[in-house]
């Protein structure tokens, strides 16, 4: 107790020392930040993005397929599900806490899917509230048994993992395995839905539009409160950079299928957590919590409410993605949500940069992480070698990536002592 009080002046500094950095203004004050921040050890998603690059470029040399729009496509697609569960993970992750259960728990709400849409005929929606209450349920189980008793994330959700695994293969049933219907608009939005080329690009428009418009209002916040803010020059260069960006992302997978209504699901479930994370009360008492969690009591945060929301978070989005595989698959079965579920959406959030010691990460790790694990995937799929070499590769990626977060931490650590 007594340690962690005594970081709390060192903490401080540093999140002024940051805020100072984000003030600077002008594309030479911006850029003399990002050396800043990069001197004191905060790399962001560069070391990610770097290794993505290199990743791609390997794998294409290997296989002119890869890169192709077709296949690029399977690839956003088969992220969609897990990555929707590392967004769970990423939460929870940054209150250092941990759930190991998420596989279990989207395996859980595949069979609920299942049973309800098929054995007992519910309409859509119901099947789709009742998952989406299941994993609140659960997740609000496991911060209650945190907060009231103690017990450890790590015990509470390895039970859990066990439980629910358990009950996933008693509601299967004998069969062990149930096919949901080709006509089902479950298995039409993960399989065959994708968004019309006018669409598409119409998004992309819009999602410029959106960058602007909440770095102007942000900005003029910041000036009505006198302090410093970003340029009108650097709102409009960000939100032009975005949209070439993703207008060539865009005009490419266009070139094949197109973009899946389920990887677009995906992307606003991070946007609507980004903007929670850094934008809310919420937000910013997670991040607190993460940080120091004695401090943040200090502070006035309710920490047990945090940690409960966080759970629920995590265990909601896992029954999502459970929802989702489900219907990605066709079926339902005592495999759903076993095997490298659980390991790839707790990789993906690491990988993408979500610190495991708490306080540090934000939604887009989970888009990072998971596009890094899918590559490696598909690449060494398409280069005939099985699934060893690929958990090897995974495995190199995240203690990397781990690594990193390590050595991160000790520099900004010293860097705020000095």
């Amino acid at each position: 107790m007594k340690n962690k009080t005594q970081t709390a002046p060192a903490s401080l500094a540093m999140d002024l020392q940051d805020e100072r950095l984000q003030d600077r203004t002008g594309l030479k004050g911006q850029f003399q930040a990002f050396l800043d921040r990069t001197r004191s050890g905060d790399l962001g998603v560069l070391p990610v993005i770097g290794g993505l690059i290199v990743i791609w470029a390997v794998l294409q040399a290997l296989n002119p397929i890869f890169l192709s729009p077709a296949n690029l496509v399977n690839l956003t697609m088969e992220s969609s599900a897990v990555g929707i569960i590392a967004l769970g993970i990423v939460s929870v992750l940054l209150v250092a806490q941990i759930d190991l259960s998420v596989g279990s728990v989207s395996g859980l709400a595949a069979a609920v899917v299942a049973v309800t849409s098929v054995n007992m005929g519910w309409p859509v929606w119901l099947v789709i509230l009742t998952t989406v209450a299941l994993g609140a349920a659960i997740g609000w189980i496991y911060g209650q048994i945190f907060n009231r008793f103690g017990v450890p994330s790590f015990v509470i959700t390895l039970a859990g993992l066990l439980g629910f695994l358990g009950l996933q293969l008693y509601i299967l049933g004998a069969k062990g395995s149930i096919n949901l219907p080709f006509d089902s608009p479950l298995v039409y939005f993960a399989q065959l839905a994708f968004v019309p080329i006018w669409l598409s690009y119409v998004l992309v428009a819009g999602a410029a539009a959106a960058l602007f418009a909440t770095d102007y209002f942000h900005s003029r916040a910041r000036r009505s409160a006198g302090l410093s803010a970003m340029s009108m020059q650097n709102i409009a260069l960000r939100a032009i950079l975005l949209l070439v960006v993703l207008g060539v992302a865009v005009s490419y997978l266009n070139q094949s299928r197109g973009v899946g209504w389920m990887f677009i699901f995906f992307i606003a479930l991070t946007l609507i957590l980004n903007y929670l994370l850094k934008r809310t009360k919420w937000g910013r008492s997670v991040y607190a919590v993460g940080g120091n969690p004695e401090a943040a009591r200090r502070a006035g945060i309710n920490v047990k409410v945090i940690y409960t929301s966080v759970f629920i978070t995590c265990s909601t989005l896992a029954a999502v993605g459970g929802l989702l595989g489900a219907a990605r698959l066709a079926a339902a079965n005592q495999g759903s949500g076993t095997g490298d579920v659980n390991l790839n959406a707790i990789a993906a959030a690491v990988i993408g940069g979500t610190s495991l010691f708490g306080g540090r990460g934000s939604a887009f790790a989970a888009i990072l992480g998971i596009i890094v694990i899918q590559s490696i995937s598909s690449g060494l799929t398409l280069l005939n070698l099985d699934s060893s070499f690929r958990f090897m590769v995974t495995g190199v990626v995240l203690l990397l990536a781990v690594t990193l977060d390590s050595v991160s931490r000790r520099s900004r650590s010293s860097h705020g002592r000095a």
